[in-house]
């Protein structure tokens, strides 16, 4: 299930298994090590960075990835490599403030829960040791926190003349008018520019900005 869709074959590999048992192990490490820094505060700080954030927004896409790929597509290989990526996102972070192990407490909770289908017996006992008293298997399947999916700034492409040139952060909701000015303030644009107005500008929110020039 790591490497394909239950409907495929497969060829036996021992470097398959390998590399799902150093996957777990990963997994079982990252869970201890967050325990031995010591108990979590008594409750979680309100405010977070924008790299804390970033991961939440991650651990709740990944959340809606996975129910859809164990439910309606039957993918396990690509549900199992969606909590892979999360590892290695959490893995990143390099705060060890309280509002960290807050959100590194809840990823690694919702990690082994959503990896409980597959690794039931590996995942019971990190969740055992997650939440003392508790099990995996009596508890429901992660649900997706819409509050968390919701993004301060969005990422645009920046193209001049319809080619890649760069990419533009503005805020999520921002006007037509703030990311046409936001555009054309770009290091990118006054380059292609050189002072003179734009022949055209197009935006397509959320997406992308052409400046024809």
């Amino acid at each position: 299930m790591f490497a394909s869709p239950p409907d495929q074959s497969l060829e036996w590999s021992d470097a398959g298994v390998e590399g799902a048992f150093r996957f777990l192990k990963r997994l079982w490490r990252m869970v201890w090590e967050h325990l031995a820094a010591g108990p979590l505060p008594p409750s979680a700080p309100a405010e977070l960075s924008g790299e804390l954030k970033a991961l939440r927004r991650q651990l709740h896409q990944t959340i809606g990835k996975v129910a859809d790929d164990y439910g309606r597509r039957k993918q396990f290989n690509t549900a199992i490599a969606a909590v892979m990526e999360l590892l290695n996102a959490c893995s990143r972070i390099s705060e060890d403030s309280p509002a960290a192990r807050a959100v590194r407490q809840e990823t690694l909770e919702a990690v082994t829960l959503l990896l409980s289908p597959i690794v039931p017996h590996v995942c019971e006992a990190l969740y055992a040791s997650l939440r003392p008293g508790q099990s995996a298997s009596g508890q429901a399947f992660p649900q997706a926190d819409a509050g968390a999916l919701e993004q301060d700034e969005v990422e645009l492409v920046l193209q001049i003349n319809g080619k890649l040139r760069g990419s533009l952060r503005v805020a999520a909701a921002a006007d037509r008018a703030t990311i046409e000015a936001s555009a054309l303030a770009s290091e990118v644009a006054r380059k292609h520019l050189a002072g003179a107005p734009p022949r055209k500008l197009v935006v397509v929110p959320g997406r992308l900005v052409n400046i024809v020039v």
